[in-house]
């Protein structure tokens, strides 16, 4: 499997060893998402805004296990985004009126996805695995908009929204109250971001990283690089399906565009704007895209060239992205 290598001005941490973020960086970043709803306001977000940054952000970081941590690009997550949604929207519309279960349905069927489409490109290299992460997208994006009777078709998934939280005698009613969806959101994000460290640290997150630097070395190690590349995108699409699941939770709807490649391109964006090397970076790619676009397409419909163009300079004069700049900054 042949994988894109980082330069190594590029690398925040020694070589092979993931570069998940230090302990100094962890209260700011988790008082910003804690305090969000606080802020938010001031810089001209709201509770939605918060919850879509968080969603995307999740999705980017699911990406960067692939993109960023293996070294082997995906132009196809919308899929697996995509197919998540609608496999939450399936459950509250056509099941159970349940949160949970519609997340998990979400989730399986967005990583079944990602076993069957990982194994048929695992023996794939290079700008043929990239193309037929987009094929297999687009062929999602088809059934979708086609199957009417059971998606909705262009119309999108509609007839369902997220439930209230039951717990006991106790219920989180996520399902009008904005501000605890926010956090509802930012509780599944906390879980998946955890568990995503505790992979990188572990061998299989070494090994990923062993990949990305050198994989013919790896190779002569004896490691199976097509398999441990299979696990890694089926990782990387198990946490963008829960990703996928929160934004059909989020906006109550589903809908073809969802599995379009212009949101595999936006994940992209996100991944590299606020630096694929690093753990938190496309939170911050995610942030900065996201609160663009709802403010610039405000003004304007031709909001994307704007962001095409801060892409550009980022990647022209920060090629560590947002973050690795600003840590670089500050060291």
């Amino acid at each position: 499997m042949s994988t894109t290598t980082a330069p190594d001005s590029a690398r925040d941490t020694p070589r092979g060893r993931p570069a998940i973020g230090g302990w100094i960086h962890l209260p700011v970043i988790w008082f910003a998402l804690l305090s969000a709803p606080l802020w938010m306001g001031y810089v001209g977000g709201y509770d939605a805004l918060a919850s879509r940054i968080l969603v995307f952000g999740l999705a980017a970081m699911g990406l960067n296990l692939l993109l960023g941590f293996t070294g082997v690009m995906s132009f196809g997550h919308a899929a697996y985004f995509g197919l998540g949604a609608y496999g939450a929207g399936f459950v509250l519309r056509y099941w159970v009126h349940s949160t949970p279960l519609a997340i998990l349905c979400g989730i399986l069927l967005g990583t079944l996805a990602g076993i069957v489409f990982g194994a048929l490109m695992m023996r794939r290299t290079g700008i043929y695995f990239a193309m037929l992460t987009i094929a297999f997208s687009q062929i999602c994006y088809y059934f979708a908009y086609s199957w009417n009777s059971v998606t909705g078709g262009y119309d999108g998934l509609r007839g369902f929204e997220r439930a209230p939280l039951h717990f006991g005698p106790w219920v989180v009613n996520i399902q009008t109250n904005g501000l605890l969806f926010y956090y509802f959101v930012l509780a599944v994000f906390a879980i998946c971001t955890a568990l995503m460290g505790l992979l990188l640290r572990s061998p299989l997150g070494r090994t990923m990283v062993a990949i990305r630097e050198n994989p013919q070395r790896a190779r002569f190690l004896g490691i199976p690089v097509e398999q441990h590349v299979w696990i890694a995108f089926i990782i990387s699409t198990f946490f963008t399906a829960i990703a996928g699941a929160l934004y059909a939770l989020l906006n109550n709807f589903a809908d073809p565009t969802a599995l379009y490649w212009v949101i595999s391109g936006n994940i992209v964006i996100m991944a590299v704007l606020g630096g694929m090397l690093n753990f938190w970076g496309p939170l911050v790619g995610a942030a900065v895209f996201v609160w663009l676009e709802d403010y610039i397409s405000s003004m304007t419909v031709n909001w994307m060239s704007f962001i095409g163009l801060i892409f550009v300079v980022v990647v022209l004069f920060f090629p560590r992205g947002l973050l690795g700049f600003m840590r670089r900054r500050s060291s």
